[in-house]
């Protein structure tokens, strides 16, 4: 089957525009798991649920509250997703690059990603922020794969640099300030929805992996073809599989990001808050 979303894409666009009075985001943010805490103190707020947004996808994981946001920080538009779309809920991956189109056709120049992630090593431990530099897509699929259409951008965009040197930057030396202990890192994005086993998280450090995950990565490839730049934070809420001493839970991984969720948020305000971001 070949994937179109022009249509698609364009519909909801048109749809949101009319429902905002034509609102036109500057910056978005995806909200990860447990970190619904964290989402910045915007001005002007409109809530709009998923399932009301006529041709949108549905969050089906705890954790994800399932709505877009719409609102102002310190004079900066910003859109929130709080709620994001993994492979592993049944959607195409194709259709995980609908949300991050649409927020593109809004206008968005900026997505900062935020993830809960395991970690591999024993000295990055639960708590930690890893801005991610760079990632190994082990999903074995591409969210681009599909009809090919111009509007999104070029067929095979670039990927040399898919998280904005600029804002990594900018990330570490506020992460500082909000009092995070923060790093760069590599990604490894993994199918899910089981954890990995001790042998893959293994194979993933020896390829270079940092920490692993289920998400971030399709919407990365999306939004960098749209000419979106990227930032991500991925927090530590956990010990992968084989470096942790007990069984993993989705549990442990939403309490661990409810820790995390102040300190986020005071990074995000500074992040939206920075001449980066504001242009």
């Amino acid at each position: 089957m070949i994937f179109n979303h022009v249509p698609k894409v364009a519909a909801i666009s048109s749809w949101l525009n009319k429902k905002t009075g034509n609102f036109r985001p500057q910056a978005a943010i995806i909200m990860g798991s447990g970190l619904s805490q964290a989402v910045p103190g915007l001005a002007k707020v409109q809530t709009i649920s998923y399932d009301k947004i006529p041709g949108f996808l549905r969050s089906t994981v705890p954790g994800h509250a399932g709505e877009l946001m719409f609102g102002e920080y310190n004079g900066v538009r910003v859109v929130i997703m709080r709620g994001r779309f993994h492979f592993y809920e049944g959607y195409n991956i194709s259709d995980i690059a609908i949300p991050i189109r649409v927020l593109g056709k809004l206008g968005v120049k900026t997505l900062i990603i935020t993830s809960a992630v395991g970690s591999v090593h024993t000295n990055l431990k639960p708590g930690s922020l890893v801005i991610l530099k760079d990632h190994i897509n082990f999903m074995g699929r591409n969210p681009l794969g599909g009809a090919f259409d111009a509007s999104f951008g070029p067929m095979f965009p670039d990927m040399t640099e898919p998280y904005d040197p600029q804002l990594r930057k900018l990330a570490l030396s506020l992460s500082r300030q909000v009092g995070i202990k923060a790093r760069e890192g590599v990604y490894m994005a993994g199918v899910g929805p089981s954890y990995e086993t001790k042998a893959e998280i293994q194979a993933f450090k020896n390829m270079g992996a940092d920490v692993v995950g289920m998400s971030v990565v399709p919407e990365v490839i999306t939004a960098r073809q749209m000419d979106v730049r990227v930032l991500a934070l991925a927090s530590v809420t956990n010990l992968a599989s084989g470096v942790a001493k007990t069984p993993l839970s989705h549990q442990e991984v939403m309490e661990e990001g409810k820790k995390a969720a102040l300190k986020m948020k005071a990074l995000l305000e500074k992040i939206l808050s920075s001449k980066t971001v504001r242009g």
